[in-house]
């Protein structure tokens, strides 16, 4: 979830054409007992985002204390989170890898290439304008990217095993929160184009245009994620909740109503593609039952983040060496959301154990 406050909140997945066919949406992979996914590849904004800020010009960064305080070392990789986040956490529940790197890191091996690796830029969203507000790569860029990828996958291993490969890949899109908590709501540059209703149907139909793109890249195990409870986020209960702070029903609207429209997008490419499994995998309602159960689930605190005062910091904001009087809390564990936008590496570890559990 990268915003100004940044977003990103998710889409997922596409594998082997001939092995699969379903007709409409499903709610949950059917793989072979004898199938083995073969590598991760991810597209989307800093939900998913393992460093690939770090190396384009852009303030939405996070390689800086106290970002990473809880990952392998204490080291700030450039991840929006305090540890590992999702991509890390499914790589590993499919026994591909243990972390999925940024795909720009100049200390990629071509090694890492055959498993898969992460395009995801923190800003990014279906709209290019998020991404232009945020100083992202755009999911149309992060397409060349892979073009570029399958391009240097082929040089390694060949033609034939590069098309197996992408055959049998599993494909992760994170996107749709910088839309509409950010480009639509905070900044509201969209507002005079579009009412809600128009603008989720823009996104839902962005989000076919990008999916069917990588199917004719070769994908075929499709999976997106929808957008969590918006109006939840720590960022969005101090911008607009009132004094008391409260989740905003509006913006937790447009993101069911965004969610609804996504499943009808990917319902009509179901019918059409008959070679690819396509799956919505939800995620507003898991995240939101944590913020309304939060001490059955682990958690003490949800209206707040960990890093600074936890109700309006993200990246910058929360830096260390700029707010050097404002520490984070000892135990991020025991927080749902890490900064004001993005959910703690606790948060991220529960809700994938969920999705593996659900889907596949």
């Amino acid at each position: 979830m990268e915003s100004r406050f940044p977003s990103c909140i998710l889409v997922w997945f596409v594998c082997s054409g001939l092995l699969f066919s379903c007709a409409r949406v499903q709610s949950a992979f059917h793989i072979p007992k004898n199938f083995k996914i073969s590598s991760l590849i991810v597209f989307g904004d800093s939900i998913v985002d393992p460093g690939n800020n770090n190396y384009i010009n852009t303030p939405s960064r996070a390689n800086f204390p106290p970002y990473g305080q809880d990952f392998l070392g204490g080291v700030p990789t450039g991840r929006f989170c305090n540890g590992m986040i999702p991509s890390d956490y499914l790589a590993q529940a499919l026994s591909i890898k243990e972390l999925l790197p940024a795909y720009l890191d100049p200390n990629l091996q071509p090694a890492d290439l055959l498993t898969g690796v992460s395009f995801a830029s923190g800003g990014c969203g279906y709209d290019p304008v998020s991404s232009a507000i945020e100083v992202a790569r755009t999911l149309s860029q992060q397409m060349d990217q892979f073009r570029e990828y399958k391009t240097k996958l082929n040089s390694l291993v060949g033609e034939n095993a590069t098309t197996q490969i992408i055959s049998q890949s599993l494909f992760l899109v994170v996107a749709g929160s910088n839309d509409i908590v950010n480009t639509y709501f905070d900044v509201g540059v969209r507002k005079k184009q579009y009412d809600i209703q128009s603008y989720t149907t823009f996104l839902a139909n962005s989000a076919g245009d990008f999916v069917t793109e990588l199917y004719n890249s070769g994908a075929r195990l499709l999976g997106l994620v929808n957008v969590p409870p918006l109006g939840c986020l720590p960022s969005q209960r101090t911008l607009a909740g009132g004094i008391e702070r409260k989740c905003v029903e509006q913006y937790n609207q447009a993101a069911i109503m965004f969610n609804s429209k996504l499943s009808s997008v990917i319902d009509t490419f179901s019918d059409k593609y008959a070679d690819a499994q396509a799956v919505v995998i939800d995620i507003y309602n898991p995240l939101m039952e944590l913020i309304q159960n939060p001490v059955s689930n682990g958690f003490t605190v949800v209206d707040k983040g960990c890093c600074g005062t936890g109700e309006l910091e993200v990246t910058v904001l929360c830096s260390q060496e700029l707010n050097p009087l404002i520490k984070p809390c000892s135990d991020a564990s025991k927080y749902v959301f890490w900064d004001s936008f993005h959910p703690t590496q606790a948060t991220y570890q529960l809700l994938v154990s969920g999705i593996y559990a659900d889907y596949f």
